[in-house]
């Protein structure tokens, strides 16, 4: 195993493999034990995609507030599902499937394309130029998350984010969009032991074996995340637990993380040298 192999198995803190009842059982402790730190905290607030990544991280949730108004004696807690559709999302039908799953406490829809069209617009007016569809997408991604943290200053929140291992490792998510949360309680896990949880949770399997995508290119609808990467998550995830991948996907997603580096630290200051 090459050194920055070891180094990047040691950040994502990936291990070869799990229990998937004691790292559910992690997840969900982890959560309370934010929760109760905190007395004024009263909900924790996530967007429901539809996808693996958001189903189980809301599941968790959901069974942190179920224990935690057990032990209450009272329902003093909430987990709050939002969905955050640009006008209406194709797989809409696995969003409700996952909240079905979820059984949230609390669901709202936000439709988030009225802002994104108004931001867009104002931009291209001002600067007398035209936002590319990327650039679009990631909008769409920052308008979700303003939208969760005022759902979470309404309700004595904080936001949650999806982010694993086998995404931070590429840096596929869009920085200050869904790369900002306060908590991200599956990270140090992979895409399969993501996976693996799920199914322990009895969750339907249609929605984490479908294929992943963010969803966020307009000129791209539904565009697969493994297309986006030019490598798979089967093999992201050898690579987090110690496996050879090969020359070609080895050096793929050792790309990936060196020219992401700056979405995995805080705002860049004078003192740090990461990037250097």
């Amino acid at each position: 195993m090459k050194e920055l192999q070891k180094q990047i198995i040691e950040e994502m803190n990936v291990q070869k493999e799990i229990n998937p009842v004691e790292e559910i059982r992690r997840s969900v402790d982890f959560l309370k034990s934010y929760m109760n730190k905190y007395p004024f905290l009263r909900s924790f607030v996530l967007g429901i995609s539809g996808g693996q990544d958001s189903t189980l991280t809301g599941k968790l949730a959901q069974l942190a507030v179920n224990e935690l108004n057990e032990e209450a004696g009272e329902e003093r807690y909430q987990f709050i599902a939002v969905r955050l559709p640009y006008g209406v999302q194709a797989d809409e039908a696995d969003c409700q499937d996952a909240l079905a799953f979820i059984q949230p406490t609390k669901s709202i829809s936000i439709n988030v394309k009225p802002a994104v069209d108004a931001m867009l617009s104002a931009v291209e007016e001002a600067a007398d130029d035209k936002v590319s569809d990327f650039n679009k997408g990631n909008v769409k991604a920052r308008e979700r998350m303003i939208a969760q943290y005022t759902v979470a200053g309404m309700y004595s929140g904080v936001v949650l984010g999806t982010d694993h291992s086998a995404e931070a490792v590429t840096g596929f998510y869009t920085k200050f969009g869904d790369g900002g949360a306060d908590l991200v309680p599956i990270f140090r896990l992979n895409k399969r032991q993501g996976k693996q949880m799920l199914k322990e949770l009895g969750c339907p399997e249609h929605l984490y074996m479908k294929k992943p995508t963010a969803d966020l290119e307009e000129d791209r609808p539904q565009l697969p995340d493994e297309e986006a990467l030019g490598v798979t998550y089967e093999q992201i995830d050898d690579y987090l637990e110690g496996k050879d991948v090969g020359e070609h996907a080895s050096n793929v997603i050792e790309g990936h993380f060196l020219k992401t580096q700056h979405k995995r630290q805080l705002p860049i200051t004078v003192f740090d040298d990461f990037w250097k």
